[in-house]
């Protein structure tokens, strides 16, 4: 066994975010709406006396109740999410087929065919014939605006992004064979630790170009296909059927109910300012893009080796398009590259409220042909919903390798960086807050409450990492989890595991279900970057930026 105590330990958990003007970690639509009331009620009271002041303060007491956090989520949550489902039943975006142009001539025929049919149930066959229409798109919603700088045989794949309402950035996958393997001493498990945070940290600064960081796990069973090719290419023509007939009992037994992970590290450039003005000094255009990508590729796979993160790999558009379509279809092996198209990365399916029920071609040589349908639901885990509790780097171990999670899944965590100017003022600033928030409570006569406390711990040791001289940079950080499995029931169950695994080994105290829009959220856990939206910046923050300006002309960098 591996002796983790004295492997590197991090405190995790207790916070989401900075505080708000009202204190503590609100969400954006509970500080909207106070401040809308409180607003409401100063104007109302000097026009129309104490009703004004009930009229705000009743607002504000239903705004209290309205977003208070669950375990089943807020009553605005639950609103939102039941009328994001209505309104895509509506616009006929649960179900997904891939764009073809002979299937979406066909479903053009059928619009017009119903618009001018008969007069008895025309509506509802326009209806459907619409639905039909909208379910054809080039991409399916998890990879939404996407395509491809780079697709070249052979050459990293460079995918390029364009999601609707966010910033366009660029990505490349790397697949690596991992830092530990096998029994390793504690001193490996810290050197590994120190690798990775020097990786991160040295990605952070205003000078790198990098966004985001994507860990991916996918966690499958073992497949005996490599084994089995060596069998029939070594085996004497002499060799008795009882020994073939050994040795394949002990492939199965050696596969029944065994997992292995496969791991992957995408990383994000967002497309600013400063990412044109480096790329323009290397070529016109999309090819200093590329110049550019290149050498950031060729970068970020020598600071992965560095990090001690095994062999790495860039993946080819190619490659990464299999992942993608592995995971949709966990039916088709991840490896399968001669049949995978950069350029089609769905696979059909519809949407239910609480999964994603993928519809794909069965595997070459499988039994009775036909297709395979696979249902997948997505989870967030977010740090609000983590106990507060000391942390080695292997703290997530259970939910990779645990005995008795024996379904297939994907589990992801995207790191924001953040530069270390920016990340001590968030820090001083939620001391500051924390800090208020409890003298006021004192001064008051009342206890503080614990996760006031919980906060204003967690931003002091934020501070503390960040002292100057440290060379530490911030970090924001958002994971998923997506499980795999054949039916509506065996969903149910395995997410029960999933849940109850959460809570007793990680500490986890909820899990927040992405239902009304899995199809989207199924995105967050393939090698695509998507799933953190940039941090907001303070304003201060904004004005120094504004204040560097661009590169100046003929300077170097």
């Amino acid at each position: 066994m591996t002796d983790t105590s004295r492997a590197v330990v991090r405190y995790l958990g207790g916070e989401t975010g900075h505080r708000s003007f009202f204190g503590g970690t609100h969400s954006r639509t509970r500080v909207a709406m106070l401040a809308l009331f409180i607003a409401l009620g100063i104007v109302l009271t000097p026009l129309v006396g104490w009703p004004g002041l009930a009229a705000g303060a009743l607002g504000c007491g239903i705004t209290l109740v309205v977003t208070a956090s669950t375990h089943r989520g807020s009553v605005v949550e639950r609103r939102r999410a039941s009328r994001r489902w209505r309104d895509r039943g509506r616009a006929g975006t649960r179900d997904f087929a891939p764009y073809t142009d002979e299937a979406w001539q066909q479903a053009r025929d059928e619009l017009a065919a119903a618009r001018h049919g008969r007069l008895r149930g025309r509506r509802a066959r326009t209806a459907q014939a619409r639905r039909r229409l909208s379910a054809l798109r080039v991409h399916p919603d998890g990879a939404d605006g996407m395509g491809w700088l780079q697709h070249a045989r052979g050459k990293p794949g460079i995918a390029w992004h364009a999601p609707a309402g966010e910033e366009d950035y660029l990505s490349a996958t790397f697949s690596v064979s991992g830092q530990l393997r096998g029994i390793e001493s504690t001193s490996v498990m810290s050197r590994a630790a120190e690798g990775w945070g020097h990786f991160l940290a040295s990605r952070a600064p205003h000078s790198s170009l990098v966004g985001t960081v994507q860990t991916l796990t996918r966690v499958l069973p073992a497949d005996n296909a490599l084994q089995e090719f060596w069998v029939l290419n070594s085996l004497d023509d002499d060799t008795p059927a009882d020994a073939v007939a050994s040795y394949e009992e002990v492939l199965r037994l050696t596969g029944e109910d065994a997992m292995v992970q496969r791991h992957y590290i995408t990383v994000s450039w967002p497309i600013s300012q400063a990412f044109t003005d480096a790329a323009s000094r290397l070529g016109e255009g999309r090819s200093g893009w590329r110049a550019l990508m290149n050498q950031e590729i060729d970068a970020t796979v020598r600071g992965l080796t560095e990090a001690r993160l095994g062999h790495v790999e860039a993946l080819t558009a190619r490659q990464t398009a299999a992942v993608i379509l592995h995971q949709q279809n966990p039916s088709r092996p991840i490896d399968s590259v001669s049949d995978a198209d950069p350029a089609v990365l769905g696979v059909a399916s519809h949407d239910e409220f609480s999964a994603h029920v993928v519809h794909g071609p069965a595997p070459d040589g499988a039994e009775g042909g036909g297709g395979v349908e696979w249902w997948h639901r997505t989870a967030a885990i977010t740090a609000n919903a983590l106990v507060t509790a000391p942390r080695t780097q292997l703290w997530v171990l259970d939910l990779l390798i645990g005995n008795d999670l024996t379904f297939i899944r994907s589990v992801s965590f995207h790191i924001q960086l953040v530069p270390a100017a920016e990340a001590k003022a968030a820090a001083r600033q939620d001391v500051v807050r924390d800090a208020a928030e409890t003298l006021a409570r004192r001064e008051a006569g009342r206890i503080s409450a614990d996760d006031t406390e919980a906060a204003m711990s967690a931003a002091n040791r934020r501070r503390s990492d960040l002292v100057s001289g440290s060379h530490h940079h911030g970090a924001a950080w958002l994971g998923y989890v997506t499980i795999s499995v054949r039916g509506r029931e065996e969903l149910a169950r395995a997410s029960r595991q999933l849940e109850d695994t959460c809570s007793t080994s990680l500490g986890i105290e909820r899990l927040d279900w992405l239902d009304s829009y899995q199809a989207a959220a199924s995105g967050t856990t393939w090698p695509i970057g998507r799933g953190i939206a940039p941090g907001r910046r303070s304003l201060s923050a904004r004005m120094y930026s504004r204040l560097a300006g661009r590169a100046q002309k003929g300077a170097m960098s």
